[in-house]
């Protein structure tokens, strides 16, 4: 298919100037998706500009959403963002389920697809190529995949992925920076690469170095002015400010993060709702944090807040 290039350059001049914003999806504490409260957190997140925006990935527990609900968040997120940023919406599972997803996210008016990772089975190099052949053609929407989990392509494999019309670009959850420069020296020109490692800042430094400055930061989904604080010193070669943030916030986070499966979503939301914004609690099979882990996650985040000039 042939796509406009205009949405790559849009999202290469985002990805140079700001974060990249992740949404939660905001639930009811019953559970039930609440529209307003979705509508009304994105909305932040849009005013503080981030790269691009993208609703429905694993931050926004995709993978609890049915085709509906999906629906309504990639929407409400495309109506907030009105052409100031990109939507990049999540798509998963096979093909077939994911290409469902992609046609939802393109009548919605989203600009791109992430394609997460596929559900449980380990799959050989062709079978990796072939669910994004698969995909692309059942899309007009540019193609960015994310190898993370059981996904994770070899040279080969990803130049044939890069032929693929559709695919603009790769995100990596691996954080193999041998395997992540073969890829970057393998790639057509202007091609994508975002880092997409848990807590990206963390390894934000080490990326850079292999030509992958971009990331995606779960901490935009809660404190915006931390991590642009964090990217505004990153980019000005401000290591001691990048250091502080890192020692006094990101590792303690990261350590906090790491004490239950599922907490890189979890706490996310937990500090979003310590700082009043109208996430709700997660879905199962997530769960939300103890009253410890709470109480130690409202020290590091006060911390974070403090070292940027900002209040809870």
């Amino acid at each position: 298919m042939t796509l406009d290039p205009d949405t790559t350059r849009r999202l290469r001049d985002g990805m140079a100037g700001g974060v990249l914003s992740f949404p939660l999806t905001s639930f009811h504490a019953d559970g039930s998706l609440d529209p307003d409260g979705f509508r009304t957190h994105v909305a932040a997140q849009i005013a503080t500009a981030p790269g691009a925006v993208f609703p429905a990935c694993g931050t926004g527990e995709f993978f609890s959403l049915d085709e509906d609900e999906y629906r309504r968040v990639v929407t409400i997120a495309v109506e907030e963002s009105a052409g100031r940023v990109p939507v990049v919406a999540g798509v998963g599972y096979g093909w077939a389920q994911a290409s469902r997803f992609a046609r939802i996210a393109e009548d919605a008016g989203a600009d791109a697809l992430l394609v997460l990772p596929h559900y449980l089975v380990a799959a050989p190099q062709d079978g990796l190529v072939a669910q994004l052949e698969h995909l692309a053609a059942r899309t007009r929407l540019p193609l960015i995949a994310y190898q993370r989990g059981q996904v994770a392509f070899g040279v080969k494999a990803f130049r044939r992925i890069t032929e693929i019309p559709n695919v603009i670009g790769l995100k990596d959850g691996h954080s193999d920076l041998d395997r992540l420069q073969r890829l970057t020296l393998a790639a057509p020109e202007g091609f994508l690469f975002f880092n997409g490692a848990a807590t990206a800042e963390i390894q934000a430094r080490a990326y850079a170095t292999v030509g992958v400055p971009a990331y995606s930061s779960a901490v935009h989904a809660f404190a915006p002015e931390i991590a642009d604080a964090f990217f505004t010193a990153l980019h000005a070669g401000d290591d001691k400010t990048t250091d502080r943030l890192l020692r006094d916030f990101y590792v303690p986070l990261v350590e906090l993060r790491d004490r239950v499966p599922g907490y890189a979503v979890s706490l996310v939301k937990a500090a979003a709702r310590l700082r009043g914004r109208p996430v709700g609690p997660v879905r199962a099979p997530l769960t939300d944090p103890s009253a410890a882990d709470l109480a130690d996650l409202k020290a590091v985040l006060t911390t974070g807040l403090d070292l940027v000039g900002a209040s809870l």
